[in-house]
C-alpha cells in the first residue's frame, strides 16, 4: 500500500514545489516508484517538469469528470498534472457532499501501484489543502531558513490537529525540513537553531542548501538528478529521502508527531 505524503506550507517561496519534485525523484533514485500530485492551481510542479497540458488533470478528476490519469515523466515517476482551472474548484465544490474526502477516494485505486504518492499542496489552507491532508498518511513541512518563514506555523499545527481529530486519525507529521540554507549566514544558522529548539527531533538532520542548480533545473524542465546529480542539491535531497524512509520504517514519526512550542517559536 502506497504511502501518501503532503508537502504543506501556506507561505509561498519556501521550496515546497522544489522539495516535492526532488523528494519524488530522490525516492526513484533509491528504487521506489512515485506518483507526484500537483494540487496547486499555479501548476508550478507541472511546468517545472515540462509536462504539456493534459486532457485530464487533477481539476477534472476532483470535479468527478474522470478518474486520475497519471502522466509518465520518467522511469518510475508519474505525475498528476494541474491547471489554472483548479483555482475555481473550491467554489465549485462548496456544496458538494463529502467534499473533504474527494482526493482520498481518487487515490484509493492508485495506492497499490506506487510506493509513495507525494502531494504538492497550494500555498493556502483551503479546501484543496484540506483534501490533501485528509488523504495523507504524513505531512512534511518545508521551512525556509528566514525569520518570516516561521510565522504562521501555529496555524499549520492547528489545521493538522483539526484534520487528525475530525477527518483523518492516521495523519502524522513526518518532519520539518529546512530549505535554502546557507551556513555562512548568521541569520540562517539562528533560524535553524530556533527551529530545532522548539521542534526538536521533528526537524530533519538533512538541510537543503541554497544551491543554484536547484533554481536552474526547472528552467531545463528537469528534476535535480536529471539536471546535475553531482550538485549539492542532489546530494541533499537524496540524503533527505533516505532519512524519510528510515523515519517511517523505524516508527520514529509515531513518537514524535506533535509540534513543540510553535507559538513561542513565532514570538522569538
Amino acid at each position: 500500500m502506497g504511502i501518501v505524503i503532503s508537502l504543506l506550507n501556506h507561505k509561498g517561496g519556501v521550496g515546497k514545489t522544489t522539495s516535492a519534485i526532488n523528494i519524488g525523484a530522490g525516492m526513484v533514485e533509491i528504487g521506489r516508484k512515485v506518483l507526484l500530485v500537483d494540487l496547486d492551481p499555479q501548476a508550478n510542479l507541472t511546468l517545472s517538469l515540462g509536462i504539456p497540458r493534459q486532457p485530464v488533470t487533477i481539476y477534472e478528476a476532483i470535479r468527478g469528470e474522470s478518474e486520475l490519469k497519471p502522466y509518465n515523466a520518467r522511469h518510475n515517476m508519474d505525475v498528476i498534472t494541474s491547471t489554472l482551472d483548479l483555482s475555481g474548484a473550491e467554489m465549485e465544490l462548496i456544496n458538494e457532499a463529502g467534499r473533504e474526502q474527494i482526493l482520498s477516494e481518487l487515490f484509493e485505486p492508485l495506492r497499490e501501484e506506487y510506493d509513495f504518492i507525494i502531494v504538492d499542496c497550494p500555498p493556502s489552507l483551503g479546501l484543496l489543502t484540506l483534501n490533501a491532508l485528509t488523504s495523507s498518511d504524513y505531512v512534511i513541512i518545508p521551512l525556509q531558513t528566514e525569520f518570516l518563514a516561521m510565522q504562521g506555523l501555529a496555524k499549520i499545527k492547528q489545521v493538522i490537529q483539526k484534520v487528525r481529530l475530525r477527518l483523518n486519525k492516521k495523519l502524522e507529521i513526518a518532519g520539518v525540513v529546512a530549505t535554502m540554507y546557507d551556513h555562512r549566514k548568521v541569520l540562517n544558522r539562528d533560524v535553524v537553531d530556533t527551529i530545532k529548539k522548539y521542534f526538536g527531533d521533528l526537524v530533519f538532520d538533512t538541510m537543503i542548501r541554497d544551491n543554484v542548480a536547484l533554481a536552474e533545473a526547472p528552467s531545463q524542465r528537469k528534476d535535480i538528478f536529471e539536471y546535475n546529480r553531482n550538485s549539492p542539491g542532489a546530494e541533499d535531497y537524496l540524503s533527505l529521502c533516505q532519512e524519510i524512509i528510515v523515519r517511517l520504517e523505524n516508527g520514529f514519526v509515531s513518537s514524535k508527531s506533535e509540534f513543540g512550542s510553535t507559538a513561542t517559536a513565532e514570538e522569538s
